[in-house]
């Protein structure tokens, strides 16, 4: 690809943005500048909340509401952006620059058809006729590499996988063949092999087609392997930029260097170690005695209309939980890791097979075992947004679970709500905020607290750090393993991020379609993984063969 920097496709040039609030003015975004080549891959990384997404916004005059470029100059091919017309910015979306936003269910419409999405962009920039826009509605669904393409066009959004509806986005954003595309987050919610495939595919047609892109990601592996140019921004501006294995093989910034430490990766060490690991073995062999869960031939079977066996979501699954340590369960969407973890917290029934809690037969416990049970064993969820009520206060959200179980009095419970924050490094002046005040790092931590209300022995993590910036997320699997340290906890931790689960796990089980195929230590599955899909999974974690630590 070429880099020739002396005729830029777009350039930015000392750009700040603010945004109107109640509050006063918002300095988002401050003198930032940068420029995009013909055919150049440029990424942008930060944390939430750096200025990445709306730098990107600004480009195409989609500030939300109350922004506005208060200086500086975007040109494109020379022409200045900055102050032009709507007309004329809607004449550029899409056909000069595209976009492919980063959560297709809140991007795609809901209730029009995938082939009528990408029709609407054909036709609103001429490049189709109402006879021809059929035909190049399904070629714009196969350059993106969507099976059946005519088939899919069809389908509603909520009728496809993740991964498909992404390649709808990826069809609508490179339909009118933009010089420029703006990929934000493209496929941050994807389990590591589809995302893969969506960068693999997403290169090639920005290849074929000779189009830039702008990446906006807060994932360095990433970064360095799919941009050939790196800017680095921190609280609304950039603190670093050059070439990506320059910027991430010897950062410059502290903010960019505390970036490449926090960064997951399958070379790094357990975060907290056991001091007594057993000999590496596969972990039914390996398990202590003192096991808190054993899951023996575990099946969950959903009917399906013309189905005769039905839907096998989780296949004769076996495994153990030793008490203080984290088994991680891994593996792509639909793996059944979720399914297995939903059956462990009695959320919904096993069709066959056992779970054992303390020996005792979960399915068989009387109404005063089960009581018990729902408080010693607590879920963390992978969006505490959506797993917290929004109209409680922290104080409330953290103290429901012991005013439904009549833990102490009034004052009692207030006082234990503040020791939890203090547990998980939240200010107490938190309380009286609601979930929508917090940042998303915060949220989780308040939904780690209310898990830790009832002393748990056991916490039931599933996708606890997924959509977390790489600081908060390290921040948050440290602190689960100085609560695992400090009080004897035992996690069952699902993720689909062999990266994170490196960082916390004792014992990993790889699940495919439903069934276990392969358990054993972390140290013997990062180090010697048996199984080929194993193998697979490794190799398609982004950033993997540059050793990014």
């Amino acid at each position: 690809m070429t880099t020739e920097r002396t005729v830029p496709l777009l350039s930015a040039r000392d750009v700040s943005i603010d945004f109107r609030t109640m509050d006063g003015v918002v300095h988002a975004v401050q003198d930032v500048s940068f420029e995009i080549s013909p055919g150049e891959t440029v990424a942008i990384v930060g944390e939430s909340g750096s200025g990445k997404s709306t730098t990107a916004m600004a480009l195409i005059g989609l500030l939300a509401s109350g922004g506005h470029v208060a200086s500086g100059s975007i040109t494109l091919d020379g022409n200045e952006l900055v102050g032009a017309s709507e007309s004329t910015l809607r004449g550029i979306r899409g056909r000069d620059i595209g976009m492919v936003p980063q959560d297709p269910m809140s991007n795609l419409n809901p209730v029009s058809k995938i082939g009528t999405q990408v029709a609407e962009t054909l036709l609103a920039h001429g490049l189709a006729t109402r006879h021809t826009v059929d035909a190049k509605v399904i070629e714009a669904l196969e350059a993106a590499g969507i099976p059946k393409a005519e088939r899919r066009a069809k389908q509603y959004p909520h009728e496809l996988s993740g991964g498909l509806r992404q390649r709808a986005l990826i069809a609508i954003g490179l339909a009118c063949n933009p010089r420029l595309l703006i990929a934000d987050e493209p496929t941050s919610a994807l389990d590591v092999t589809v995302q893969q495939t969506i960068l693999d595919q997403l290169d090639v047609m920005t290849t074929e087609l000779g189009t830039s892109v702008l990446l906006i990601t807060h994932d360095l592996g990433l970064a360095a392997e799919r941009a050939e140019r790196v800017i680095v921004m921190y609280r609304g501006r950039i603190v670093e930029q050059g070439p990506a294995l320059e910027i991430l093989e010897n950062p410059q910034h502290p903010y960019t260097q505390s970036l490449v430490q926090a960064a997951p990766s399958v070379a790094a060490a357990r975060l907290q170690p056991a001091a007594h690991e057993p000999a590496v073995r596969d972990a039914a062999e390996t398990a202590p005695t003192d096991t808190i869960v054993e899951i023996e031939n575990l099946t969950k079977v959903y009917p399906v209309r013309g189905m005769k066996d039905g839907f096998h979501a989780v296949s004769n699954v076996s495994l153990e939980i030793p008490r203080g340590k984290t088994v991680s369960i891994v593996g792509e969407s639909g793996s059944g890791k979720t399914t297995t973890a939903r059956m462990l917290l009695k959320v919904i029934e096993p069709t066959n097979g056992t779970i054992r809690f303390e020996g005792k037969d979960i399915s068989k416990l009387t109404k005063a075992e089960t009581r018990d049970f729902r408080q010693r064993v607590q879920p963390v969820f992978q969006d505490p947004y959506s797993s917290l009520n929004p109209m409680f206060t922290i104080e409330r959200l953290v103290g429901e679970p012991l005013e439904f179980y009549k833990r102490g009095d009034a004052k009692w419970r207030r006082e234990r709500v503040k020791e939890l924050l203090d547990k998980v490094a939240l200010p107490q002046s938190l309380m009286r905020r609601y979930p929508s005040e917090l940042s998303g790092g915060q949220r989780q931590r308040v939904a780690i607290a209310r898990a830790l209300a009832l002393e748990p022995d056991l916490i039931v993590c599933d996708e606890p750090v997924s959509a977390l910036d790489v600081l908060v997320q390290d921040q948050i699997l440290t602190l689960l393993s100085d609560l695992q340290r400090e009080q004897g906890l035992s996690y069952l931790f699902i993720s689909h991020d062999l990266a994170v689960v490196r960082l916390i796990s004792d014992y990993v089980c790889v699940m495919k379609d439903g069934e276990l195929v392969e358990a054993a230590t972390s140290e013997e599955i990062f180090a010697n993984p048996r199984d080929p899909y194993t193998r697979r999974l490794l190799a398609s974690i982004p950033g993997n063969a540059l050793n990014i630590a």
